[in-house]
């Protein structure tokens, strides 16, 4: 198994300690070559890589950034590691991961790969690679791509009832170093998401039904992982409190085995439903911040981007959260369909009032193909055409490469126009090419790195908040 993502900080690749423990299960043997904190990748893959494997996964985490401002294409990285890989060995080379997920004829194509498994792998990949063992026929997969002769075919994913099997196990990757050098570890309490946000690539990747772990795994996980010393984590779950019977049945679970004084956790969530019962449960269970999709602070905006909360929710969250005593952020999506200077202005507006410690500005929303913005968009023709569109425009029909929606009706010099909005305002981290000093893009950021060197621990955003207000580690 290999980990090609070079982001730093580095963030551990939970999902091959998830498919480690299925495979391990199945009696197979794995190593891990985690090039994450890799000084030099092509000796690190010599030393590692020959022909006696069954088969070499690569896990993708991320395609791109994400961000507007910077536009960094990591899969070109990741491409250029699976030809070297390809140059020392003939064994199989099977892709998978969340990027891949998205984009999995996309990346196969791209990658030249000859396999792939989206969606759940755990099942997948053990049969898949008893198949390799075996020699018998591998076609009726779930979830798997493959090259037959010169076409690509595929097999619809079919997804796990977590709740039947354990995860709990993390032993193949160094959660320990991964805790020391990018300051905390994930942890899933389930997959999937049911919710209907236009641009959001997270019911594609990990499909639209949500499959619960059983609470008592996920707190025997962090139990175990605190036994290693790690006592910061933050939830891969696309919304921790969707729905929020689970969050909260997951919270007693973890209160049940006496953690919640001993680790300190964050999460992504929404900001509906967040009851007050959720709110002490997080608190009590050890979670110390939250991430909140707000998106916008207009109605008609939120409602066009396909959330279900609206402004009276999210000012009832923030109410809670101070009462709570929780660190939190409010991420903010400008430009989207329908977007103005007016409902930007709204928005700031209604962050100022509420103060929370922290608001993330994101302009710009990433283009994903089987979204439902991403087809909306390719229903009104030619990306070279459409006025609302920026990035890699040109040979880029697949969004591949990194293309985002920016309303045509802001027009000219919108970050200006926000940083105007938000000047002098430290609670405020503006992705932006203007905006450096207050740029929360978690990609290559040095400044982060040193703070985790010298002992900050915790979400990036919120060791950034720390660092601005001189907080301690």
């Amino acid at each position: 198994m290999v980990n090609p993502n070079l982001m730093k900080p580095p963030v551990a690749p939970i999902g091959l300690d998830y498919l480690h423990s299925a495979l391990r299960k199945a009696g197979y043997d794995v190593r891990l070559l985690d090039l994450g904190f890799s000084r030099e990748v092509d000796k690190e893959i010599q030393h590692a890589v020959d022909d006696d494997y069954l088969f070499i996964g690569i896990s993708l985490r991320n395609i791109d950034d994400s961000y507007f401002a910077s536009q960094d294409f990591c899969l070109q990285k990741s491409q250029e590691i699976i030809n070297k890989i390809k140059d020392l060995s003939d064994c199989p080379i099977v892709l998978g991961g969340v990027g891949f997920s998205i984009f999995p004829l996309q990346v196969m194509q791209y990658c030249n790969a000859d396999f792939g498994i989206y969606g759940d792998s755990e099942l997948a990949l053990y049969t898949l690679a008893r198949a390799f063992h075996e020699k018998t026929v591998y076609t009726s997969i779930p979830g798997l791509f493959y090259k037959d002769k010169h076409n690509y075919k595929f097999n619809p994913a079919e997804y796990l009832d977590l709740d039947k099997m354990s995860l709990a196990q993390r032993d193949l990757v160094d959660n320990v170093l991964y805790f020391q050098k990018g300051a905390m570890v994930g942890f899933e309490a389930k997959r999937g998401c049911d919710r209907q946000c236009i641009y959001c690539a997270d019911p594609v990747a990990k499909g639209q039904k949500i499959r619960f772990r059983d609470p008592r795994d996920v707190a025997m996980e962090l139990k175990g992982l605190l036994k290693h010393g790690i006592t910061h984590f933050h939830t891969a779950d696309s919304e921790f409190n969707v729905p929020e019977e689970h969050a909260k049945a997951v919270c007693r679970a973890i209160i049940g085995q006496h953690l919640g004084d001993n680790i300190q956790w964050y999460a992504y969530c929404v900001p509906g439903p967040f009851s007050e019962e959720l709110a002490n449960l997080m608190r009590r269970a050890g979670c110390v911040g939250i991430d909140f999709t707000v998106d916008s602070g207009n109605d008609s905006q939120l409602q066009r981007l396909g959330h279900l909360h609206r402004v009276n929710d999210i000012s009832k969250l923030t109410r809670l959260c101070h009462r709570y005593g929780f660190s939190f952020m409010f991420n903010l999506l400008l430009g989207g369909p329908g977007e103005t200077r007016q409902t930007i202005r709204e928005t700031l507006e209604l962050m100022k009032d509420l103060e929370p410690p922290r608001v993330g500005i994101s302009l710009g929303v990433r283009l994903y193909p089987d979204t439902p913005l991403g087809k909306m968009v390719k229903k009104q023709g030619a990306i070279r055409n459409n006025p609302h569109l920026q990035g890699t425009i040109d040979e880029n029909s697949n969004m591949l490469r990194p293309i985002f929606y920016l309303s045509h009706e802001l027009g000219d010099e919108i970050e200006s126009y926000i940083g105007d909005l938000i000047k002098g305002d430290s609670r405020f981290f503006f992705v932006s090419k203007g905006q450096t000093h207050q740029n929360y893009n978690y990609n290559d950021n040095s400044q982060l790195m040193v703070a985790i060197k010298n002992g900050y621990r915790g979400a990036f955003w919120d060791i950034l908040r720390r660092l601005s207000e001189n907080s301690l580690p």
